[in-house]
């Protein structure tokens, strides 16, 4: 496993982290199995874990803490809020104000059963709260000591720009990380995120580098998703019909069975490979996927491959623009018209 600097941080990250959403209720029910994961992850060298507060309503960070028990020193844990967590309708308990922030901390420390998250993460932008208020908040918890940095995940390139510009006014402490997402099939972000990424000294955490399962190469035209795949479990959140798709994978496969590669092993190459990145995040269900994934450690891809993956998906764009992950409230009708 290789290793780099997150940003400027100066913690050390694996090249690839494990995310860890399908460990308990949004996909592997059996506990010890997951806590199996976790340890064999830590023990074939990844050491940054991703998880958040809204899976499985607070059992993944549960699951989490309890696998990394005994070893926390060895872990770059990381967690996120801003999503509500269980079933209510309280406008409070969400977003990315101080109230909530402040509250949505302690939470994620009991949980995940330890005294300091590394590193603390916006899970989506809150058009309705000033930048400054966020900031602010989250600079307070790193000089209080219960995070040692704070990041953001899918943000815009205009508001980590903005985010900066307010951490410089106030004297407070600007995002250390952005984690959006990134794949050969979705790479919008090296347009301005990356970019924006690079030229403010952040790290970058690339969250879906599979694209949901597209390109392990297991969904095939007229017919069913697999059992147990994203595609079977999260059916509207899959675009399944998507011809565009299933003709960039067949030619990714063709790319990487001429260099002798697993298509898997080619698309997180392919991640880890842009100069903002620092650590890709791989999100096993099972012991079998870990342990397949992990085989891409050690792979570089030379400029002949990065060229044919050009071509396949020109740079700088993205098939379906649902794999972003948020719609800029700018698009909402009501924002749109008189």
């Amino acid at each position: 496993m290789e290793y780099t600097t997150l940003g400027r941080t100066g913690i050390t990250v694996s090249r690839f982290g494990l995310g860890t959403m399908v460990l308990g209720a949004w996909g592997n029910t059996d506990l010890a199995a997951c806590e199996r994961i976790v340890n064999t992850a830590l023990d074939r060298g990844v050491n940054l874990i991703d998880t958040a507060d809204m899976y499985g309503d607070g059992e993944n960070e549960g699951i989490v803490g309890a696998a990394i028990r005994g070893r926390r020193d060895d872990v770059v844990l990381c967690t996120k809020f801003h999503h509500p967590v269980g079933d209510h309708d309280d406008p409070n308990r969400r977003g990315n104000s101080r109230r909530w922030i402040m509250t949505a901390v302690d939470d994620s420390l009991r949980r995940l059963d330890v005294d300091h998250i590394d590193l603390y993460q916006a899970h989506r932008p809150d058009p309705t709260v000033a930048i400054d208020e966020t900031v602010d908040a989250l600079t307070d918890l790193v000089r209080a000591g219960k995070i040692r940095a704070w990041g953001t995940s899918t943000f815009p390139a205009e508001d980590l720009v903005e985010a900066h510009w307010a951490a410089e006014r106030r004297g407070a402490i600007g995002p250390h990380t952005e984690q959006p997402p990134y794949s050969v099939l979705c790479r919008g972000i090296e347009r301005d995120v990356l970019p924006t990424v690079r030229r403010h000294g952040m790290g970058a955490l690339a969250w879906s580098p599979l694209s949901g399962g597209w390109l392990t190469g297991k969904y095939r035209r007229s017919e069913p998703a697999p059992a147990g795949s994203r595609g079977e479990t999260n059916p509207d959140h899959f675009d399944g019909g998507n011809e565009a798709k299933f003709a960039a994978v067949e030619r990714l496969q063709a790319i990487a069975d001429e260099a002798g590669l697993l298509l898997t092993h080619l698309a997180l190459a392919f991640a880890v490979e842009h100069p903002a990145v620092a650590t890709a995040l791989i999100g096993p269900r099972t012991e079998a996927q870990l342990d397949e994934l992990l085989g891409a450690a050690d792979i570089r891809l030379g400029d002949d491959i990065l060229d044919a993956i050009d071509d396949v998906v020109a740079p700088g764009t993205t098939i379906n623009a649902s794999d972003v992950g948020w719609v800029p409230p700018g698009l909402d009708r009501a924002r749109r018209r008189r």
